[in-house]
């Protein structure tokens, strides 16, 4: 079996400027991911790690921390009404033809996310591979709102009601919903060879983490997760 696991890092970042190379407790906020894929590498066999990034300042940053790449993304990928799939599909098909070897899972790892840990991508791995039908998963959190109680939308005559028509007299009594935290996602080959253009598919798991984790997508972000990590107010270690 060949993995491959993807760092994908764009130079633009209108709500953080700088952000994938922005110094988080210290380090390069990048740095986190390629440290956790280097902790995966350590642990299964026939495992490789590819940057995607249209910025040379962000490739100089990763091979400092021992990820190096010749691969550029192009122009038509690096603006921010680009999917990931895309992003992926392409940085996964340049990987094939130059390694000259087909990769059975894909391992995303979001560096926007990096509040993950070892244990959460080796208990994910396993789930996927135990399921053979399943095309991916991806990590999910609690979620803290629900659209079958408390999350609205208007409809077609201008009132707002609930997303999820539902009788839930209470947000316990309510089906369960999760958050997705983009921190990682595992998919089998197959997922790209069906070309499809969403994660979220009709054969999609979740790993749902048993401790926070967030993306950045606001300055304040950025903040509370410095706060967390230079204040060592985590209750695991990433």
């Amino acid at each position: 079996m060949n993995i491959l696991i993807t760092i994908c890092a764009r130079g633009g970042s209108k709500g953080i400027p700088g952000k994938n190379i922005k110094k988080l407790n210290g380090q390069s906020l990048i740095s986190y991911s390629i440290d956790h894929a280097k902790q995966f590498t350590k642990i299964h066999k026939n495992v490789d790690i590819a940057l995607s990034t249209d910025s040379e300042e962000i490739k100089s940053v990763a091979a400092q921390f021992g990820l190096e790449s010749n691969y550029t993304r192009p122009e038509f990928l690096a603006n921010d009404t680009v999917g990931k799939i895309e992003v992926l599909q392409h940085i996964l098909s340049y990987e094939e033809e130059t390694r000259q070897k087909k990769y059975d899972i894909i391992l995303d790892l979001d560096v926007s996310a990096p509040l993950r840990t070892l244990k959460d991508l080796n208990k994910a791995f396993e789930i996927i591979l135990s399921d053979t039908n399943a095309l991916n998963i991806f990590s999910v959190s609690k979620a803290h709102k629900n659209p079958y109680f408390n999350v609205v939308e208007g409809k077609e005559d201008g009132y707002y009601r609930l997303v999820k028509e539902n009788n839930s007299k209470s947000r316990q009594m309510a089906p369960v919903v999760y958050d997705m935290n983009a921190s990682f996602y595992f998919y089998r080959a197959a997922f790209f060879e069906q070309k499809l253009e969403s994660a979220i598919t009709s054969k999609s798991l979740i790993y749902l983490m048993d401790h926070i984790s967030f993306d950045l997508d606001e300055k304040l972000d950025f903040e509370i997760m410095e706060y967390l990590l230079s204040e060592n107010k985590l209750d695991f270690e990433i």
